[in-house]
This record gives structure tokens, C-alpha cells and sequence, in this order.
């Protein structure tokens, strides 16, 4: 999968000690501001797995059509493997069909109104094609159906992500599940 393409959706994986959750949504949506003011919030860690793959040049070729690096999907499951397994971390990216099921606990699919989105896109310097195929992938919500593909529907929830207050009710949101999660589970 592209790096930027928009076939794909994000993993946003909140793990409270062992705990994990996942987050996807086309790209634009909120979702490393939203997982960096919670991994703040929460003292869990973040990675942005774009971020990851660059550093780890993680890829294997590169799209023209989309401007963007391929991503090596194995590569990037076998380097975030042992830090999963660990827990207490959030991961951020725009896919999350190749990511094992049981890394995650909870998945978060953030959603974006169209024009919204589009002027994020736009601002980012999107090609044309790129800024269509993000904003039909968010119309047809792609990375929701994407979640619910790959892991089970009770855990799949999907978030608005269009202003300030969307960020600030989803970050509580969070929270609390992880806060719930952590009481649940303690030995």
C-alpha cells in the first residue's frame, strides 16, 4: 500500500499496559493530533508509523501515481512486534488491515466532513488525484468498512473529527474506555 494512498486507513492503537486500540481514517482527519495530545494525556506511547517507516526505510518501491513511498507492510508488523506485545502504546497510521487482530483492543475510525477535509488536503498540497481519491474513500467511509473487515464489530467505533471540540470529546472519550479498560483488567 502507498504510504499516502487512499486505500487504506489508520491504525490508532491505544495500549494501556497491555491494553491496545486502533484508530484509522483517511488521511487529514485528526489522527496524529489526536494520538500525540493522547499519548500526553495518557502517558502511553506514540508512533506514527509514516514516521517509522522513514526512519526504518520500510518500504518496498514507490507509487508515481500517488507521489508517495510503497510501504512494506511485513516489514513495519515484524519491527513493531515486541513493542505491541509489551503494550501501552498508541500507533498512528492510515491503514490498519495489516496489522494482527490481536494487537488491538479497541479500534477508533475518526470520520471528517467532506469539505472539511478536502481544505486539509488542500493544504497539505495534495495532487488532484490524490485530494479525489481521499475524498471519496472518506464518502464512502473505506477505512471504516476496512476496520470492520478486520477486526471484530464490537470493538470498531467510529469518531467525528471536525473541530477543536470533536478533538477535546474524543480524547475524553478515549480516555475513560482506557481508564475502564485498566480497571477491568487489573489482577
Amino acid at each position: 500500500m502507498a504510504a499516502d494512498s487512499p486505500a487504506g486507513g489508520v491504525a490508532f492503537g491505544v495500549s494501556a499496559r497491555s491494553c491496545r486500540a486502533a484508530g484509522p481514517g483517511t488521511p487529514g482527519v485528526g489522527k496524529t493530533t489526536l494520538g500525540k495530545e493522547l499519548a500526553s494525556r495518557s502517558g502511553l506511547k506514540y508512533i506514527n508509523v509514516g514516521d517509522l517507516a522513514r526512519e526504518g526505510e520500510l518500504y518496498d518501491g514507490y507509487d508515481e501515481e500517488y507521489d508517495c513511498p510503497i510501504l512494506d507492510e511485513d516489514r513495519v508488523v515484524d519491527e513493531l512486534e515486541n513493542q505491541m506485545s509489551e503494550g501501552g502504546v498508541i500507533v498512528d497510521y492510515h491503514g490498519c488491515d495489516f496489522f494482527p487482530e490481536r494487537w488491538f483492543h479497541i479500534v477508533f475510525v475518526l470520520k471528517t466532513d467532506n469539505s472539511v477535509l478536502y481544505k486539509r488536503l488542500e493544504t497539505r498540497g495534495y495532487n488532484e488525484k490524490k485530494l479525489k481519491d481521499n475524498i471519496q474513500c472518506e464518502i464512502f467511509q473505506v477505512l471504516h468498512e476496512e476496520a470492520l473487515a478486520s477486526y471484530k464489530e464490537e470493538i470498531v467505533h467510529q469518531l467525528p473529527s471536525n473541530t477543536p471540540e470533536d478533538l477535546e470529546d474524543n480524547i475524553n472519550q478515549i480516555l475513560k474506555w482506557i481508564e475502564q479498560w485498566v480497571k477491568d483488567h487489573s489482577s
